[in-house]
């Protein structure tokens, strides 16, 4: 399927988000799925629909669980996601948290092979990176694909649910040295729970690339199982990004 920096936000809105969910000053709400009413909403507002040309496509849609509303996200051998388009400074909002909830891994799950990158969670953070600091040859695709669609990420953060590996792996996506996966969760023991997350993402990008971070221009979540072929139903609740 993923050659995720070539395709992955074609189908992004050209105006940036304004943060309106929020009054604090100190939190910037990017998704804010527990407040929304499942008979007015199919997807929540302000997220697109990012799908693969040729690949079935997850099905999204607002539920209440646990007496509160989530984003229901159900996979069967199918991949796409849900993607906003927002612009963040993380030298001023550097940390980021999220609720999500699995109920399944994939027995031929992988984070080091194509035909196992899938996950039952994932939640993509894109950089406004630098054309410039790209190979010449990759830097010409880019260049060749924003002539007719625009807006395309140039390097990403991917947090996931991996099936085998331990919370901490960071290694590069099997299809592009461009997105860094970082394993939060792992395996089976905390399936059907709902579990909170804090990452402090400046930190994470100087680590991972060994220099200040661009400014944010994409948030997405995603389930897909398209790869192994298998299925998977998940559940994500709040976005937000917080002043340290």
């Amino acid at each position: 399927m993923k050659f995720f920096l070539i395709i992955f936000l074609l189908t992004l809105a050209t105006d940036v988000a304004e943060f309106t969910d929020s009054t604090d000053s100190d939190t910037l709400i990017v998704g804010a799925f527990c407040s929304l009413n499942p008979e007015e909403h199919i997807h929540p507002p302000d997220w697109e629909t990012m799908n693969f040309t040729g690949i079935s496509r997850t099905a999204y849609s607002i539920i209440q669980i646990d007496g509160k509303s989530a984003v229901k996200a159900k996979s069967e051998q199918s991949s796409s996601g849900l993607v906003r388009e927002v612009e963040i400074d993380l030298k001023e909002y550097p940390i980021l948290r999220w609720t999500w909830r699995a109920e399944n891994i994939f027995e031929k799950g992988s984070i080091h092979e194509k035909n196992g990158d899938d996950y039952p969670t994932r939640l993509y953070i894109l950089f406004d990176y630098d054309i410039g600091h790209l190979p010449w040859g990759l830097r010409q695709r880019i260049r060749i694909l924003r002539t007719f669609y625009g807006r395309i990420p140039t390097r990403a953060i991917n947090y996931i649910w991996e099936s085998n590996e331990p919370k901490g792996t960071i290694v590069q996506n099997p299809y592009t040295r461009l997105v860094t996966m970082v394993v939060v969760e792992s395996g089976e023991d905390n399936l059907g729970k709902w579990i909170s997350y804090e990452r402090n993402v400046y930190e994470d990008y100087k680590t991972i690339f060994g220099e200040e971070p661009p400014v944010i221009g994409g948030i997405a979540i995603m389930t897909d199982s398209d790869d192994t072929r298998e299925s998977a139903t998940s559940y994500f609740r709040n976005i937000s990004f917080h002043k340290e």
